[in-house]
């Protein structure tokens, strides 16, 4: 396990870095540089993607500090598993037909939203903690979605510049956006509700097993 999330580590943040260098040598110098990484870090995929990093990162270097204990929770843990899902959900789904990367940009497009999904999900159904897990949690895990969408909403107000087209309140208009919103708000909702299901009852059946070879 700890084998596959320093893998999973060492490719997350090699993908981080890599779209931040691609940013920062599309904006040059100067204020627009500045701008450029505030616009890096407004984006839903880069900060689920970090938190994935530093999840498997965690587990890669445990036991050590508070911080990685932090991140080995159960709760965070699943949570991590439905944010990242809907990151390569809705992006394949929605967002992947609205351009056409090449080259380098390619490689990070490739890596933060289908490998690191994908790896982080089947990390979670193999060997994620499951104890614990409650139905409540899933409504918890709706905090972070929620203040993300505050923020992006807050800085579009004063940019004029969201990093989704569903968020987008110069084209859709506060009403538009509102009700996209609450639509992914059910979609993470059903996400939480889903792992929470699978974590509950792989955990119940691991048990089981390990009662008859009692």
């Amino acid at each position: 396990m700890r084998i596959y999330a320093a893998a999973g580590a060492l490719f997350g943040w090699f993908a981080l870095a890599l779209q931040l260098y691609l940013v920062l040598v599309q904006s040059r110098a100067g204020l627009a540089m500045l701008g450029a990484v505030i616009t890096y870090f407004s984006f839903f995929t880069i900060l689920t993607n970090l938190l994935v990093a530093a999840v498997f990162t965690a587990i890669a270097i445990q036991p050590a500090a508070g911080w990685v204990r932090f991140f080995l929770s159960p709760s965070l843990q699943a949570g991590t598993t439905v944010y990242i899902a809907i990151v390569g959900l809705v992006y394949q789904l929605l967002l992947r037909q609205l351009w056409n990367p090449q080259g380098a940009q390619w490689v990070a497009d490739v890596l933060l939203h289908a490998v690191i999904p994908v790896g982080y999900v089947l990390y979670w159904l193999l060997f994620g903690p499951r104890t614990g897990l409650r139905w409540e949690n899933a409504v918890g895990w709706l905090v972070y979605p929620g203040v993300y969408l505050v923020y992006v909403l807050a800085r579009g107000a004063v940019s004029g510049l969201y990093p989704y087209p569903f968020v987008d309140v110069n084209v859709l208009g506060y009403g538009g956006v509102s009700a996209r919103a609450a639509g992914l708000m059910l979609v993470f909702l059903g996400m939480g509700l889903l792992v929470v299901a699978v974590g509950r009852w792989t955990r119940e059946r691991s048990f089981r097993a390990f009662s008859l070879l009692l």
